[in-house]
C-alpha cells in the first residue's frame, strides 16, 4: 500500500475552501482601493481572481452606479446575454437559479452563422443582432469579440436596445481597445476592463459578484 500524500492531499482543498481563500489572498493583495464603492472592490477582486494578475486592477473602469444597476437588474430576474457560449459556461448556476436570470447565447446558432455569410461580418456580431429582441433590459455580457461589442454599440446608437448593463471585456488586439474606448463614451451603465486584456472568465467573474451581491450580499 502506498501511504505516500498525493498531490491532490498536500494541496487540494474544498470548493467553498478554494473560494474563501483566494479571495482572501486577493484582498491582501491588492491596495486599499478606497476611490471604488464596496461592490466596485467586490467586483475588481473577483475579476483579480479570475485573471490572476492584480495589476489588471488599474483598468478596471465602471460607470458611475454600475453595480447598483447591475444588482438591481438581477433582483428583477434580468436576462442575461452573452456573445460566445464560454461567458455562459462560466455562470454559476446556482447563482443563476436562485436569481431567476436566464442567460443565452446565439453564438453556434445556424441562422446566426448563415446571417454572418450573408452579412459579411463576424458569428460573434451576427449573434447579437439576432439576439437583439431580447436586450433591451438585459446585462450584455461581452467577453470575448471586440465586434459583438461594436454591433452592440451601433445598435444603441440607432435606439434599437437599452440594455440595463453592458460587461464589455472582449480580449484581443484588433478593435479591442478601440470598442472599450467607444463603450465609455456612451450614457449606457458599464463596467469594462480598458486596452487588450479582459476575455470571458472575466465577463463571468463580474457576472458572478454581481449575482453574488443580488442573491447573498457582500461578506
Amino acid at each position: 500500500m502506498n501511504d505516500k500524500e498525493t498531490l491532490l492531499q498536500k494541496y487540494g482543498l474544498t470548493p467553498e475552501a478554494i473560494d474563501r481563500v483566494s479571495l482572501e489572498m486577493v484582498r491582501d493583495l491588492l491596495p486599499p482601493l478606497t476611490h471604488l464603492t464596496e461592490g466596485e472592490r467586490y467586483v475588481v477582486g473577483r475579476i483579480v481572481r479570475a485573471e490572476g494578475e492584480p495589476q489588471i486592477v488599474d483598468s478596471v473602469k465602471f460607470s458611475p452606479g454600475a453595480v447598483e444597476t447591475g444588482v438591481a437588474a438581477f433582483k428583477a430576474s434580468a436576462q442575461i446575454v452573452t456573445d460566445v457560449r464560454m461567458v455562459e459556461v462560466g455562470t454559476s448556476k446556482v447563482l443563476l437559479e436562485r436569481s431567476g436570470s436566464p442567460i443565452t447565447t446565439m453564438i453556434d446558432a445556424p441562422d446566426v452563422a448563415a446571417r454572418a455569410k450573408a452579412e459579411g461580418i463576424t458569428r460573434s456580431a451576427a449573434a447579437i443582432r439576432e439576439l437583439a429582441p431580447k436586450i433591451s433590459g438585459a446585462v450584455v455580457a461581452v467577453g470575448n469579440a471586440p465586434t459583438a461589442l461594436l454591433a452592440l454599440l451601433d445598435l444603441v446608437d440607432e435606439q434599437k436596445v437599452a440594455p440595463a448593463l453592458i460587461i464589455g471585456m472582449p480580449v484581443g488586439f484588433v478593435a479591442c481597445a478601440e470598442a472599450k474606448e467607444e463603450l465609455v463614451k456612451r450614457a449606457v451603465p458599464y463596467i469594462t476592463i480598458l486596452g487588450n486584456r479582459g476575455g470571458s472568465s472575466a465577463a463571468a467573474a463580474t457576472l458572478n459578484a454581481l449575482l453574488t451581491i443580488s442573491t447573498q450580499g457582500i461578506g
